[in-house]
């Protein structure tokens, strides 16, 4: 029995080595996949009695426990009223893995509230509707009391600033005084969705990190000086091919398929979980990969363990394999700032599916837009393309909210969601001529093949009958699209259709631009290459075509 024991210890000191110590392989040097487990800890839960203070505080000493017994160093990030309990104080000094990270929840409770010297205007002491939980909710003086009120007392607890502070969402004038008065060097907020909780966050830099806006901390910024210095890490481990789509065209709140333990369709299926990782950390990617573990303990441990139980011996396995990096979020931010003056380019791919739709996707993010290309069977079309631009400000940036619903948004030029009904989903799709001179969309059963350099990534797809091969050149501030054919004569062209009758951001189409406006901010995308017909019909959706000179068309974004 002695010798098991040792046997056993042995091996998990093993892991705990490499996990701590990892020599990055080719792969991982070259697209690192850095993995965060990242515990977010609250002292009451009021929408639910049964939920009890103590239930909440045993499900953190679990969460300790388990990635103890894997030697997974993790990030506990504490709400106020919890960063005050001397309980929690106790447990994360004394119990949690060397290596790991305690830092700040955003979200916004009456003890802290109060301590700064502010009126409570919620009816739990912690609400969390998106005016009186959560930091736009308050005026910009009462968010800079907020922030020092927290600092002072995680000072005074834990001897130094938190390094990282998370929330679903923290207001740029926030983020900004944290970073310029304490240095904190990371932060996290929630994976895209659109009315989830009373709030939408839509058109982002899809998963990975970015430095945002000074004046606005869902949009990425496009300079160093317009930037706040400091990573925004995107939460939740969104299923790529089909969290875009739940809730399609709706506007209504979405249903989650994403890494959280409580996901049982997701997080909490050995299948998928299996699937993601195996997208995550071995398909093609650009730059670097991210992916956030772990939950909050509101959900309690009888809910999550299952699903962690799936998860964890599987990050633990990756990570003695030095397949991926598992870090802190402070070591993460350290090592994007080390490594990135501006938000950098990066990609994801997933090459399979789970389900029998057999879908493909690609994801592509700069500073200056984000695109996504879709494969469902045979089919093919970009779904979404949304523009970044620094200049646009937060509603919020100046200006209390005063809704308990919440929108963050980017610029749309393609959005297949909220342009698309239960009949119809919109998106820019190929189209070319066959011999008798009719248009008929492109199909094939080929799988792309992706080539990636420094900054860019080439998505390469046959057409049918191997007629063509469209592709799809993405680099910081333009996609190339060309398609080379056996026939010179071969013609081809983009259309992007919505459903009917749908409220579009565009106020002119012209040959080399368009142009748009969204709120009172007007924005541009220019064709270098190529030119574009206006086709718009609100009854057919229709809206334009785009066709090639040269065989090519250039979207240049910048």
């Amino acid at each position: 029995m002695k010798f098991r024991i040792f046997l056993a210890v042995l091996a998990m000191t093993f892991v705990f080595q490499s996990c701590q110590n990892q020599r990055r392989n080719e792969s991982t040097e070259d697209s690192p996949r850095i993995v965060n487990i990242i515990n977010f800890i609250r002292q009451t839960e009021p929408r639910i009695e049964r939920i009890t203070d103590e239930i909440l505080y045993q499900t953190v000493v679990e969460q300790v426990k388990l990635l103890k017994e894997y030697q997974l160093k993790g990030t506990f990030l504490l709400q106020y009223d919890a960063l005050i309990n001397p309980r929690y104080q106790e447990l994360l000094k004394n119990e949690l893995l060397d290596g790991s990270e305690i830092g700040g929840w955003w979200e916004i409770t009456q003890p802290h509230v109060e301590a700064a010297e502010i009126e409570w205007r919620g009816i739990y002491p912690w609400d969390w509707h998106a005016d009186v939980g959560f930091s736009p909710g308050y005026t910009p003086e009462e968010r800079e009391k907020l922030v020092d009120v927290y600092m002072e007392k995680f000072k005074l607890i834990f001897g130094e600033y938190p390094s990282s502070v998370g929330s679903w969402f923290i207001d740029a004038y926030t983020l900004g005084y944290m970073y310029d008065k304490y240095g904190i060097k990371a932060s996290c907020n929630c994976r895209d969705q659109i009315g989830t909780d009373g709030y939408t966050l839509w058109g982002g830099y899809w998963g990975q990190a970015y430095y945002p806006s000074r004046i606005n901390a869902y949009m990425p910024a496009q300079t160093e000086t317009g930037q706040i210095p400091v990573p925004i890490f995107r939460m939740l481990g969104s299923d790529p091919s089909y969290q875009y789509d739940h809730g399609v065209g709706q506007g209504v709140s979405q249903s989650v398929t994403t890494l959280e333990p409580l996901c049982r369709e997701a997080g909490g299926n050995p299948e998928w979980v299996k699937w993601f990782f195996n997208t995550m950390f071995d398909d093609p990617a650009l730059g670097f990969t991210y992916v956030q573990a772990g939950q909050e303990n509101s959900f309690t441990w009888d809910a999550m363990k299952d699903g962690l139980a799936i998860q964890i011996p599987l990050i633990a396995e990756q990570c003695k394999m030095n397949k991926i990096r598992v870090e802190t979020l402070e070591e993460s931010g350290a090592w994007f700032k080390e490594n990135f003056k501006v938000t950098p380019p990066t990609a994801i791919s997933s090459l399979s599916d789970y389900r029998p739709q057999n879908r493909k996707t690609v994801w592509y993010n700069s500073r200056f837009y984000r695109t996504n290309i879709l494969w469902e069977g045979s089919s093919f079309k970009i779904r979404d393309i949304h523009v970044f631009n620094e200049s646009v400000e937060s509603d919020y940036y100046k200006n209390r909210l005063t809704s308990s619903q919440c929108y963050y948004t980017t610029l749309p030029i393609v959005d297949g969601n909220l342009w698309s009904n239960d009949n119809y989903l919109a998106g820019m799709k190929l189209y070319y001529v066959i011999g008798d001179g009719e248009w008929v969309e492109a199909k094939s059963s080929h799988s792309p093949l992706i080539t990636k350099g420094e900054d860019w990534l080439s998505v390469a797809w046959t057409l049918e009958n191997d007629i063509a091969t469209l592709t799809m050149l993405f680099s910081e501030d333009k996609t190339e699209i060309s398609c080379e054919a056996n026939s010179k004569d071969f013609k081809w062209e983009l259309n992007l259709t919505t459903a009917p009758n749908i409220d579009l951001p565009f106020t002119n189409l012209s040959e080399k631009e368009i142009d748009a406006r969204l709120k009172n901010f007007d924005y541009q995308v220019k064709l270098d290459q190529g030119l574009l017909k206006d086709t718009r019909d609100s009854s057919s959706g229709s809206v334009f075509t785009l066709t090639p000179t040269g065989h090519k068309i250039t979207i240049a974004y910048n």
